[in-house]
């Protein structure tokens, strides 16, 4: 058997043109800050397994039942939704530390784990989708604009508000918004071949997953063609 490419690599960049960022992201590529970085291999829990970065077609796109219902019960709470460039204030601070609770493993320190310390602008155009109740921030996410991508970073929500399901709500709002926008993807990043906490990333429809050859597949034809190690064992 074939021994698979490991790919890990980064770079730093300050700046990144919109149809640049559709070619990295189409490429495997994500960002922390000015650090790029993509990786096709992860330990998780004591396990090798591969790495997939995903993305939704977005004029395939249509919500699940449980989705449709997640989207009825938020907007029905007549939330104030804020949309505008990327911010990270005290305010959205004082969320995250909240929001961080839930982590169990691999917990981030702050907001500038994910975000530069000018997110609107560097190292690309960066917008937020904030809602409120009342005067009350209870969910924030983050994202990136290129020209026919909308590709989220960070999403958080006030625990209080858990099982209103506002990770997901907030991924929703996104992708309407880059509809509105006319985008073509919306990348929502890496998951795990192997079941893990990333899995709610793998429960839309329209999903595509990165085959690392330079390949994107309808995600239920994607392991199709993939070795037990996880690298194309067929040309297709």
């Amino acid at each position: 058997m074939e021994t698979p490419r490991i790919i890990f690599e980064d770079f730093e960049s300050r700046s990144v043109a919109p149809a640049e960022l559709d070619r990295l992201l189409a490429s495997g590529w994500r960002h922390a800050g000015v650090q790029f970085y993509r990786y096709n291999f992860a330990f998780h829990q004591g396990m090798l397994t591969e790495v997939i970065p995903l993305r939704i077609v977005l004029g395939e796109f249509e919500k699940s039942k449980s989705q449709r219902r997640n989207w009825r019960i938020n907007q029905a709470a007549g939330y104030r939704m804020v949309i505008g460039p990327a911010v990270v204030d005290d305010e959205k601070k004082a969320l995250f530390l909240q929001h961080k609770a839930k982590f169990e493993e691999n917990v981030p320190d702050s907001l500038l784990d994910f975000l530069s310390s000018e997110p609107h602008e560097v190292p690309c155009e960066g917008g937020e989708i904030a809602l409120y109740q009342g005067d009350r921030l209870i969910g924030a996410s983050f994202f990136d604009v290129g020209a026919e991508s909308l590709s989220t970073i960070y999403g958080m929500y006030d625990l209080e508000f858990g099982k209103r399901g506002l990770g997901i709500y907030t991924m929703l709002l996104e992708m309407e918004h880059a509809r509105r926008l006319g985008k073509r993807y919306y990348y929502h990043g890496y998951c795990y071949r192997c079941a893990s906490f990333y899995d709610y990333k793998k429960n839309f429809r329209a999903l595509e997953g990165y085959d690392w050859s330079g390949r994107w597949y309808p995600w239920k034809d994607l392991f199709a063609g993939w070795s037990a190690v996880g690298q194309p064992a067929v040309e297709r």
